[in-house]
Formats: structure tokens, sequence, C-alpha cells
């Protein structure tokens, strides 16, 4: 299958010109929409996003990560393949994390080119297409990278801060809760917030952090919304405050 991770949103032509492409270029292979609306010019926040929901896919998926606040311009494209499910995009730090906790993980620089290539579509003309063949089972167009030169290889593991907010306004940290301890607290919009395992163990309008289904630290309220409730925005600091 192909995975479509992308900052465009659902309106407007983008997403439906891309598949237009991938219907074209692989047909009968399915498309699925895990993002389409991540932090608009942020693959930092979306690469923590990524290294935890593309878990849940099966090896020989195909990553088609396209948030590229940096198209049309020196940046490289890249195609990589980690612990068996592939990733092509642009080289920003978007497989930065995925990459680095694979136990296995290989970088090829894109060196092919389509006979028309937009400055400022790079998803619909390049990345799009490259992941077509890919998802065919063809060699990659590409030569091979050093994977400690990519972008985002020196990031920390863990990302302290608000990278999504869903429709129901809970804030998606790029932080992983197996490794917070127990008893410890979330420090978020000026509140120091406790876990809860549900949202049925806390009281309604009562703010808390819970892990959430992708292994994600998540700060939520009870039948409100964090993000207004909490005062946590896309981007908002967020500490983990050991138990005392």
């Amino acid at each position: 299958m192909i995975v479509l991770v992308t900052d465009f949103g659902l309106e407007g032509p983008y997403v439906g010109q891309m598949k237009a492409v991938l219907y074209r270029e692989a047909p009968g292979i399915p498309v699925v929409d895990l993002f389409s609306d991540l932090a608009p010019f942020d693959p930092r926040g979306a690469a923590y996003l990524l290294g935890a929901y593309a878990l849940a896919f099966p090896s020989g998926s195909v990553f088609l990560g396209v948030v590229d606040p940096g198209v049309g311009s020196r940046r490289r494209a890249v195609v990589v393949e980690a612990d068996g499910r592939w990733y092509v995009g642009p080289d920003n730090g978007l497989f930065a994390l995925v990459a680095r906790r694979a136990a296995a993980a290989r970088w090829w620089h894109i060196t092919w080119q389509p006979e028309r290539l937009s400055e400022s579509f790079h998803g619909r003309d390049l990345f799009a297409p490259v992941a077509a063949r890919v998802a065919r089972g063809e060699s990659v167009p590409g030569e091979a990278a050093d994977p400690a030169a990519a972008v985002g290889s020196d990031w920390p593991e863990e990302l302290a801060r608000v990278a999504y907010v869903d429709r129901f306004g809970n804030a998606i940290t790029g932080v992983r809760a197996a490794g917070v301890q127990a008893g410890a607290r979330i420090r978020a919009g000026g509140r120091l917030l406790s876990r809860a395992r549900t949202f049925s163990e806390a009281a309604p309008g009562e703010g808390f952090w819970y892990e959430n289904s992708n292994g994600l630290v998540e700060l939520a309220v009870n039948q409100g919304r964090a993000d207004r409730d909490l005062g946590v925005a896309l981007g908002a600091p967020v500490e983990v405050v050991a138990p005392a």
C-alpha cells in the first residue's frame, strides 16, 4: 500500500492530484490517507509523529511524505528503507526518526527526474511517481546516501512540544510515553497534568495526559478541548516533571 503523509489539508486540489498520479502509475495498489492535516511547514514535528504512527503499517508499505517548505530549493529528494517500510519525500528531517529507530535503514538520493517538474509541486511530479515505482517493486531510481549526513540526524530522541492537534482538541506531543516514569506529570500551558489511563478516569472538564494508541504522550480534557481549555496550541512546549 501507499500511505500519504502531508500538510496539504483536504481543501483544494493537492491531495487529489497526487492520488491521480498514484492511480495512474500504480493501478490496483491501495492508497491510504494517514495524515493530510499536519502542521504546515513543520517537517520536524511531523517526523516524530511518523516515527510512532508508521509502526502500525505492514512491511512493504510505501509512505509518500510531503511536508516540504523547501520545495524548489537545493534540498535533496530521498528514498529511505527502514525495517522493510519505504519512505519517499524531501530530505528535510521528515524521515529522520523512523530511520534512526529502525534496526536497519538505507538511504538513496533520488536522481530520476520526470519530463515535467514543477518548481512548487514535487509531491505530484517527483515524489508520487517514485513512490509508485517503489510500490510496484522496481529498483530505487537513485544513488546510495549516508544516513549520518541526512537532515535531522542530530535531532533529540523526543520532541517536547505539541506536534499535532486533532479535531477533538487533543494535543499530541513528540514524547514517547514508554520513557516517562510512573507518577510523572506533564507541565503544559502553565499547568501540571497528572496521568490518566482513559478519559473516564478524569472528571468532566479535567485536564490530564495519557499514552495514546500510538504510544505518544497526549494532552486532553475529558469532554473538553485541550487546545482551548489548557491553552496548548501547536508548537507549545511540554515538560516531563519527575515524581517527587
